[in-house]
């Protein structure tokens, strides 16, 4: 196939191929994509395939390859992604490694890799995402780390790697996900980690010792730190006290403990005088009735800069943003200057009947504990997860009769509005560049939900109103009311609650209607119709499309040669290669919204090639520049509906 010098690619993914890579292969200069990925394929892999000058994707992950990974590697100046997980690669990870900067990803999880970490890695400047879990590494986590300032995923777990946590993992401002977790490391947990903004973080079974960083102890992290014996902290259920690790003399013990019973007796006595004092206090004008209880429960999820008090004080209507079946949302504007979120919904005995603006059915109903089923549903599922592109919970408020939900506050609105509304018109609508950001953002916390917690999360209501948009107009995904944690390989199935029907018209995938049976490829049928409104800029149900239409179906049926595909792209798209970017992802959403479930592609695919679809702008690096990317493989591109 190489004879003649001319292939560019070879895409043989997902298949049931056998046997080795030819070695002519290594001579294959013209190649830009190598992907044989989830097939039987085997033995030793020619060593000049892995420096192919023009290469920027190798993909071999889950077949039967081994031996090592060649020095030729160094060779590879064009190289952007290298998957090379679940198969039986061994030897060390070669040095000339961090020759090929411009390295974006590395994946060689699940192998036999041995020996140290090479120190040049940290050469890699443009490297976003690193995991080397499940491997036999040994040796300490080289400093050199730190310079991989583009990185924002590490995961070094179970290998047998020792030594301390390196201070300079801390210096990594975009680093999102750590996972150090069944290693042999040693140590204090550097105080450097607590500037990161991580969403993920596990540290657990090693070796560590002393007092975990107090912005690191919060309640999102409680099972980080399993397994490190030597580990404490201070007022939290999930780590021994550290107080109670220092001994000291019983006489000085005694008297502290006597101070602390008066201080905790008079702030008592005087918390009891101030509860009595508020009660015959009337409520703030424009609260709701909610706000007149006296009991409330309030359980943090990240370090805190407010107190119930200052939530519930501000829950009223001057300050009411936003109305639907899941409840009231809140802006409010703390003492500290800053902003959050309020939601709030009402433990009300009956489902409330009725359609928020897209159409969304409420799951108000009352569980044993007195508050909605849909609240313990967004508590339980947000406050387990952590992620760039999911909206971050920090607390929960309760009372016996409502219930508040504290997020952070996301200034652009929804995507509905940027889109749709006339709000949104006048903040000015979003260039391609913007959409497709949004688009890959939204599917990387999808893919999360799908493939990142330990049992899958299925969220049953993705639509543009709950894509969110931050300052920057990155994308986080929100309201969870709907969603499941599904057993793994286990949809879910109808039962005394699903007869209401979940999600929103429009979104809804079709075997719903007669199956009543949602799993993670009904997500993906409802982000499709997300990526078609990005790239149409029209709703999901229009009058337009005459009777018994929606944008799926209108789409399917105008497109019937290359110039009326350009046709369906928002005329808003001026730019040839912009338009041109748009129809590689109107092709993705196509594949998102096959009808039958089994055509979809996974969420991990859908990122993956939204990823090679991307306009990339290059990153600045020495020796050589990012080659954009605006074709995607063509075995995930038939423009079939």
């Amino acid at each position: 196939m190489c004879r003649m010098g001319k292939m560019v690619k070879l895409l043989i993914l997902e298949n049931q191929f056998s046997g080795e890579i030819p070695p002519s292969y290594a001579n294959c200069s013209s190649l830009t994509r190598f992907r044989v990925s989830n097939n039987s394929l085997s033995g030793v892999v020619p060593a000049g395939l892995w420096g192919l000058p023009n290469v920027d994707i190798i993909d071999l992950d889950m077949n039967l390859f081994e031996g090592p990974i060649s020095k030729e590697i160094g060779k590879a100046a064009s190289l952007n992604q290298l998957y090379v997980s679940n198969n039986q690669f061994s030897g060390e990870l070669p040095s000339e490694l961090s020759e090929a900067f411009n390295l974006v990803n590395i994946d060689a999880t699940s192998n036999k890799l041995y020996g140290r970490i090479p120190s040049s890695i940290g050469m890699l400047k443009n490297l976003s995402s690193l995991s080397l879990e499940d491997n036999l590494i040994s040796g300490e986590i080289p400093d050199s780390l730190g310079s991989c300032s583009a990185l924002s995923s590490l995961s070094l777990a179970s290998n047998s790697l020792s030594g301390p946590i390196p201070a300079t993992i801390g210096y990594l401002q975009n680093l999102n996900s750590l996972n150090l977790s069944g290693n042999q490391l040693s140590g204090e947990i550097p105080t450097s980690l607590t500037a990161l903004k991580l969403s993920s973080l596990d540290l657990s079974n090693n070796r560590l010792r002393g007092r975990v960083p107090a912005a690191l102890s919060i309640d999102a992290f409680n099972e980080s730190f399993l397994g490190n014996a030597a580990l404490c902290g201070d007022g939290v259920s999930f780590l021994e006290n550290c107080s109670s690790k220092s001994g000291g003399n019983s006489n000085k013990l005694r008297t502290l403990l006597t101070v602390f019973i008066v201080i905790t007796t008079i702030v008592l006595a005087g918390a009891a005088i101030f509860i009595l004092k508020r009660r015959r206090r009337p409520p703030p004008r424009g609260s709701p009735r909610f706000f007149s209880r006296e009991s409330w429960d309030m359980k943090s999820f990240s370090v805190l800069t407010f107190d119930e008090q200052e939530i519930i004080e501000a829950i009223k209507q001057e300050n009411l943003i936003g109305k639907g079946g899941s409840g009231t949302v809140y802006h409010v504007v703390l003492c500290s200057g800053n902003s959050v979120a309020v939601k709030h919904i009402g433990n009300s005995p009956d489902a409330a009947a009725g359609f928020d603006r897209g159409g969304t059915a409420a799951l108000l109903r009352r569980s044993s504990l007195g508050r909605s089923r849909e609240f313990e549903a967004e508590v339980g599922t947000l406050s387990s997860i952590r992620h760039r592109n999911i909206v971050k919970l920090y607390c929960s408020i309760t009372s016996e009769d409502s219930s508040l939900l504290v997020y952070e506050y996301l200034p652009n609105g929804s995507l509905w509005d940027r889109l749709h509304s006339t709000a949104g018109e006048k903040l000015g609508s979003l260039d391609w560049d913007a959409r497709y950001e949004i688009a890959l953002g939204a599917a990387r916390g999808l893919e999360y939900l799908h493939h990142g917690c330990e049992r899958p999360i299925l969220h049953r209501d993705v639509k543009s109103s709950n894509i969110l948009l931050d300052e920057d107009l990155q994308p986080r995904i929100a309201d969870f009311g709907l969603a499941k944690i599904l057993h793994h390989s286990t949809a879910v199935s109808r039962d005394a609650s699903s007869h209401v029907i979940t999600g929103t018209y429009g979104y809804i995938a079709p075997e719903y209607a007669y199956t009543w049976k949602v799993n993670d490829k009904s997500d993906v049928y409802s982000f499709g119709v997300v990526l078609m409104e990005l790239v149409t800029g029209r709703r999901p149900v229009d009058v337009e499309y005459g009777q018994d239409k929606d944008i799926v179906r209108w789409v399917a049926g105008s497109i019937r040669s290359r110039e009326s595909v350009a046709g369906v792209v928002d005329r808003r798209i001026v730019a040839a290669e912009e338009r041109a970017g748009a129809v590689l992802v109107l092709r993705i959403s196509l594949l998102c919204t096959a009808e039958i479930p089994a055509r979809r592609p996974s969420m991990r695919n859908v990122v993956k090639m939204l990823e090679d679809a991307g306009i990339h702008r290059p990153a600045p690096a020495a020796g050589g520049d990012n080659k954009s990317k605006t074709v995607v493989d063509e075995k995930h591109t038939k423009l079939n509906p």
